[in-house]
């Protein structure tokens, strides 16, 4: 999918002393394409660590996310979780808290709009546990373009 603006050219024709003068403004911006992606990425659970109740995806602003988005367990489970979206962040709310007998979920962004035009999209993860309103920030996940 490819999105191109253009902005065509522009003539301003100015008559003084039976002279023409005119002013030509050209201007072309650079074309913007996108892709639409999948993405995943896993997150490991701590063997000691406390069960968590969200998972909080701050999404770059060089793309866009949609709330089609799966969480498998470790045994290529789906977990219930309900989704919502605030702007470029992501909001994950599982239905049944997370435990450490969960070692890993595996997250699918199924559905993301991705710009060709930047190297790398860098999402910034964070978790919510169990009886606690504070995010701890977990890491990033890194995706490159192509």
């Amino acid at each position: 999918m490819t999105t191109v603006a253009l902005i065509s050219a522009d003539y301003a024709n100015a008559k003084t002393d039976n002279k023409v003068a005119s002013i030509e403004n050209n201007m072309q911006s650079t074309p913007v394409s996108w892709k639409l992606v999948k993405l995943a990425f896993q997150l490991h659970i701590p063997k000691k660590g406390k069960a968590l109740s969200q998972l909080i995806i701050d999404a770059p602003s060089t793309g866009s996310v949609s709330n089609d988005i799966d969480v498998l367990d470790d045994k290529g489970q789906k977990i219930k979780i309900n989704v919502s979206l605030n702007s470029r962040r992501i909001i994950i709310d599982f239905h049944e808290p997370v435990t450490s007998s969960t070692t890993n979920l595996l997250i699918n962004l199924n559905k993301v709009y991705q710009s060709t035009l930047d190297s790398t999209s860098i999402f910034h993860l964070s978790v919510k546990v169990v009886g606690s309103d504070t995010e701890i920030p977990v890491g990033v996940a890194q995706f490159p373009t192509f």
